[in-house]
This record gives C-alpha cells, structure tokens and sequence, in this order.
C-alpha cells in the first residue's frame, strides 16, 4: 500500500496588518547561525495568508500552513490563533 502523506510546512508569527478582506499579513522571526562568526542573527519573512472568517488581529500570534495559490501572493492559510491580544 502507498500512502502519500500529506506534510505541509507550518510556521507561528504575529500578524501585522488585517485591513484587508479575508487576508492578514504575518511577520515570521527565525533565528540562524551566521557561518563564519556563528553569531545568531534574526531573519525576518512577511507572508500573506488566507483568513476567511476574518478572526486575526494584529499583535495576534498566529500559526499559519503552506497551502495552493490562492492570489498572486497569497500560499498560506491561517490555521489558528495562538494567542490573542489584549484589547
């Protein structure tokens, strides 16, 4: 039997902007090693995810999946809210 897994890459950022119709804009932190001088330096990546019942609010930690192209720059979607903000 062949079963195709279906593993999409998940990631947990906060959400930056929610002025658009059913989209938030995510800004993902990472943290990697520089390989020379092995300091660890902050990278960060700006991701347009699909949100349709409009529940992400900005501050809001939130995690996010890879999914189809749904516009131009939208290939995520939003998965849950991880913790709210106050407010």
């Amino acid at each position: 039997m062949s079963e195709k897994q279906d593993i999409r890459r998940t990631v947990v950022g906060r959400v930056v902007s929610d002025k658009m119709q059913k989209s938030i804009s995510v800004l993902v932190e990472t943290r990697e090693q520089h390989p020379i001088y092995k300091k660890y330096v902050r990278r960060s990546s700006r991701f347009h995810a699909h949100d349709a019942s409009d529940e992400g609010r900005i501050g809001d930690l939130v995690r996010i999946e890879e999914c189809r192209p749904i516009s131009k720059t939208k290939t995520w979607r939003l998965v849950e809210v991880i913790e709210r903000v106050a407010g």
